[in-house]
């Protein structure tokens, strides 16, 4: 993530005014992610994120219509955060095959081993769990910011029934069913490890998980 700047030297510098508004609203971006995870999102204010940010109010409002521009912003970033932390796993699944992916098999652990990435990762105060559902718990009923975390979630069970469609190719009701079954096992296993600070309890699905497939297999 972006080290804080200063707004007064953004200000002074003779980059261009898109390329400056581009870059306070990454730093903007970046202090949000910190705060908003840290802290949560009703908790923090539009004065954290900009001192944070090191910009003046009126450089967020330049890039944001309001906070909850910004707390849209904020999920969109982290769904693809977490994307290209999956794509990062099928990848390394290829075997140097050159494909860009592994098996059907490796692309349903690469869900799982996408959400152990995030978990390991070095929060300020600690993982606490998936930073889009801690987000649309602080949200109200038909918030858009809701809807940007259900279409993550849906997104992620869609990417475990295409690998497990390469596994069954002739039982696809019982590969649905089953991207549901894991689904919900990885949201209950990440809702565990953020309460307790650490991944173990993702590792542990995982390991749930395969036995599953062998038993399907």
């Amino acid at each position: 993530m972006s080290e804080s700047g200063s707004g007064a030297g953004a200000e002074a510098s003779g980059a261009p005014p898109r390329k400056r508004r581009g870059a306070a609203r990454q730093r903007l971006l970046d202090a949000a992610a910190r705060r908003f995870y840290a802290d949560g999102v009703a908790a923090t204010g539009i004065d954290t994120i900009t001192a944070e940010a090191g910009v003046a109010k009126m450089s967020l409002y330049n890039n944001f219509s309001s906070k909850s521009d910004l707390v849209r912003a904020y999920l969109d970033a982290r769904h693809e955060e977490w994307l290209d932390l999956y794509r990062r796993r099928l990848e390394a699944a290829d075997g140097g095959r050159g494909t860009g992916r592994g098996t059907g098999r490796d692309g349903v652990f690469a869900v799982f081993d996408a959400y152990a990435d995030h978990a390991a990762h070095a929060y300020e105060h600690g993982f606490r769990g998936c930073g889009l559902l801690n987000a649309a718990a602080e949200l109200p009923a038909g918030d858009e910011g809701r809807a940007v975390v259900r279409r993550h979630k849906e997104e992620v069970e869609a990417l475990l029934a295409g690998h497990l469609d390469e596994l069954l190719p002739e039982r696809p009701e019982e590969a649905r069913a089953l991207a549901e079954h894991l689904a919900f096992l990885l949201e209950g296993a990440m809702t565990r490890a953020g309460l307790e600070g650490a991944g173990t309890r993702i590792e542990h699905a995982r390991t749930i998980a395969a036995d599953l497939l062998d038993r399907r297999l």
